[in-house]
């Protein structure tokens, strides 16, 4: 089975099954037509991570393949541009939106050293096979669906800049997405010949050529010329990691999240603050279980903010934070007063995959004859120098990403994530709760209403009834109900669920496009 945001590209996945790949197979190459599909979400200018178990190992690994910033950028660059943290706290406003859209906005890739990795260590299939069905979509072209099309007019928050002028920060940009000054409508037809060549040339040239050869080159000459932080160096420089997942127990199951600087320790937080208490008997939505959704985001929100950083250039305490008598005490307490994409992916042989990837909101940059846009990954650094997540040379920000396999006695048991940006965490954790306290089925975990907190106040969707809203208030949140009763706000968690005699069900997030293929 297979899962993603984007239909087309689920069914490129299933091909691969199908005919005999593994699951990290049909990741890759899903995640190479995600980048055609959805061409702000994801890419090859991009950035993410792949949770991966192989069947019959003792213990998953996490490919990262973070977007970093340049060797050039300086700690106090933009230190007398802060305005103000967003009040999603997804990244901070700077007079003129440098950190967010144009040349300085972008970190060095890693999606093509990531997905070449991960293809090299677990995959079967040629690395040109895996580029084949991107390279044919991005040639012959298709029609701008729905989600697509409402990206490109969405206003994502009054702090970062619009999409429909995101897109037409640069003429690479404006040339595929718009016409006539405006993005291209639901229907209209999308070719991307420039991105189908680059995709053939790292197809003929491997994805050296991406930090190396031809494609390197032409993009550090863009970046030179333009005032951006990737220099041949960066390029030649990058380098994936392989790293050792975080796990944590909940409610007998270990959970499986990658470390920080992803949303993994936060999610493992949560997770501990809510084992004490029997939501199994509570029903969602309730106002008790709201509650303590809203608690256990509020606690462990405040920990991320202070402590989640880079592991190579700040010390991150994740032992501490995680013990199971810190969050008790935490929850003992607090209880007496109270634009990413995805892939989750498990084959025959009990392989998965688990894997986020994202251009951030991207930054609106397409370099010329490339024909793909690129991360904006350095909007989410502190502008102030000295503080875990600020801004440093090979330095990648903090994320909530968090691509999350769980496990049972007899093997995986669920696979979930989700784009969308701070929201991720808190959907994935009330995803994997309404599925493990609550005993949703996978389509109505990801269906039922939502809430999020992100410190100072509590988004709730449309479909919350109000007494729930107003037991909220009573209990000191302050709330704000949505005007959509599936928002899109929301992040949209991709969700497979294995029952204990093997067979698997799926759910993509109704909240936007979504594909869910079976093989059998």
């Amino acid at each position: 089975m297979i899962v993603c945001p984007q239909p087309a590209a689920a069914e490129a996945g299933l091909e691969v099954l199908r005919s005999g790949g593994n699951a990290i197979d049909a990741a890759v190459t899903t995640a190479f037509c995600q980048g055609v599909l959805d061409p702000q979400m994801c890419g090859v200018g991009g950035s993410g991570m792949m949770l991966v178990h192989r069947a019959g190992s003792s213990e998953p690994e996490c490919i990262e393949f973070h977007a970093r910033a340049g060797r050039d950028v300086r700690p106090d660059q933009w230190e007398r541009l802060l305005i103000r943290e967003s009040a999603d706290r997804y990244g901070y406003v700077l007079e003129g939106a440098v950190n967010d859209v144009g040349y300085q906005s972008v970190g060095v890739p890693g999606t093509v050293a990531g997905l070449d990795l991960a293809l090299r260590r677990h995959g079967t299939l040629a690395w040109a096979q895996t580029l084949a069905p991107a390279i044919r979509i991005a040639r012959e072209g298709f029609e701008v669906p729905g989600a697509l099309a409402n990206t490109w007019i969405r206003d994502p928050s009054p702090d970062v800049v619009a999409m429909a002028r995101r897109i037409q920060v640069t003429p690479g940009a404006a040339a595929l997405y718009t016409q006539n000054g405006r993005p291209l409508a639901v229907g209209a037809r999308l070719v991307q010949d420039d991105y189908a060549r680059t995709l053939d040339t790292l197809a003929r040239e491997g994805a050296a050529s991406f930090y190396t050869g031809e494609i390197g080159e032409r993009i550090a000459a863009d970046f030179a010329a333009n005032g951006g932080f990737i220099s041949r160096e960066d390029l030649a420089g990058y380098r994936p990691e392989v790293t050792r997942p975080l796990a944590g127990r909940y409610r007998g199951l270990t959970v499986t999240v990658p470390g920080p600087p992803a949303g993994g320790m936060t999610l493992l937080q949560m997770l501990n603050f809510l084992e004490r208490f029997d939501l199994a008997a509570l029903k969602w939505p309730s106002v008790e279980a709201a509650r303590l959704r809203v608690e256990a985001m509020r606690w462990a929100f405040t920990d991320r903010d202070a402590h989640l950083a880079d592991p190579r250039f700040a010390a991150v305490p994740t032992g501490h934070l995680l013990e199971k008598d810190y969050a008790l005490s935490a929850a003992a307490r607090i209880h007496d007063s109270p634009t990413t994409t995805h892939i989750s992916v498990i084959d025959a042989a009990g392989n998965a995959v688990a894997m986020t990837h994202t251009l951030g909101i991207s930054s609106g940059v397409v370099t010329p004859g490339l024909g793909f846009s690129y991360n904006n990954y350095l909007n989410c650094f502190d502008p102030r120098p000295g503080r875990v997540n600020s801004l440093e040379p090979g330095k990648t920000r903090i994320t909530m990403m968090v691509p999350t396999i769980v496990f049972s006695d007899d093997g995986v048991r669920a696979i979930a994530g989700a784009p969308g940006g701070t929201k991720i965490v808190g959907a994935v954790l009330q995803v994997l709760l309404n599925l493990l306290d609550h005993g949703m089925t996978p389509v109505e975990a990801v269906s039922a209403p939502r809430i999020d907190f992100q410190g100072e106040f509590a988004e709730v969707e449309g479909r919350v009834p109000e007494a729930i809203v107003a037991g909220l208030r009573e209990n000191g949140v302050t709330v704000h109900r949505r005007p959509y009763n599936y928002d899109s706000y929301f992040a949209q968690v991709q969700l497979i669920s294995r029952s204990a005699d093997g067979s698997l069900r799926g759910a993509s997030d109704p909240r936007r496009d979504g594909g869910v293929e079976l093989f059998t």
